[in-house]
């Protein structure tokens, strides 16, 4: 029997052209085709979703393939919209693709291929791979930055990549169901929280080289988002520690308040703040 995908686009004021003609290259390349490309946009215009919602008839494939919207008019965050995304799909693989296109629909191919075929619960992209290929490198001070964050995370954490934050993942339904409840991170740092937690909770994690061409508008604040990745590699793993039992993790989480997850927020947000007499 095959098996289903389902494809999440995370988008934050993005280029409409550039999105439209990468929505169309991943319902193309991709094998299967997905039966579902779900564009989750943050800080939605009326233009842009009026330009978007055209991708559902324009889209030619040789398999249906479903192409919804989710706009919100706040900024959620990368790893909030991916997760609304993911709760939102029935499919047997969830896969994600960052909306710039910096990772080519192809390679994404190659990223769901790698669950589909069963080598890893969790297969995640990497343009730092020795098998990579990067057709167009970022600054300096990105691509430094991106250097340090990947060498210290591969040193911190049990699970060992050469890059945590490559925006194309898939992930098989099983074990997306037993992860799902334990993500915090509402941002950038989504990524390595999903890495860190699933290899802890004994799940299969590969890396897959991509070829990868850097996006010189992207929105990334590089000195910012460093920030929240390191903080986030620290909470993350600890949770990954506790996770596996670790004494010492474990005595630090019982003293401590356990974070709210992304699942409770939204639940915490769909809830009416207040009640009115009928």
């Amino acid at each position: 029997m095959t098996r289903t995908v389902g494809l999440v686009v995370p988008a934050y004021r993005p280029d409409v052209e550039t999105l439209s003609a990468y929505v169309g290259a991943l319902a193309a390349q991709i094998t299967p085709a997905p039966t579902v490309i779900r564009i989750e946009l943050d800080d939605a215009t009326d233009e842009t979703v009026a330009a978007l919602e055209t991708l559902s008839t324009s889209t030619s494939t040789s398999a249906p393939v479903s192409v919804t919207i989710n706009a919100v008019d706040d900024r959620r965050g990368k790893g909030a919209a991916i997760t609304a995304g993911f709760e939102a799909l029935e499919t047997d693989v969830r896969a994600f693709a960052d909306a710039d296109g910096s990772t080519p629909a192809s390679s994404v191919g190659d990223v769901v291929e790698a669950v589909l075929e069963g080598r890893a619960n969790l297969a995640a992209g990497s343009r730092r791979h020795p098998a990579a290929t990067v057709e167009s490198h970022q600054s300096f001070a990105r691509k430094r930055l991106g250097d340090v964050f990947a060498w210290t995370a591969s040193r911190l954490l049990e699970v060992s990549l050469y890059d945590y934050q490559c925006g194309a993942k898939a992930i098989d339904g099983e074990t997306w169901e037993a992860v799902r409840t334990q993500l915090c991170e509402p941002g950038f740092a989504w990524d390595i929280e999903l890495v860190a937690l699933t290899h802890a909770l004994g799940y299969r994690v590969l890396e897959v080289p991509v070829t990868w061409e850097d996006d010189p508008q992207s929105t990334v604040s590089p000195v910012g988002t460093s920030i929240e990745l390191g903080l986030s590699l620290c909470r993350s793993r600890h949770r990954a520690k506790h996770l596996r039992g670790d004494r010492v993790h474990t005595a630090i989480a019982n003293r401590r308040s356990q974070p709210v997850s992304l699942l409770e927020r939204f639940v915490r947000d769909r809830s009416p703040s207040d009640t009115t007499d009928e």
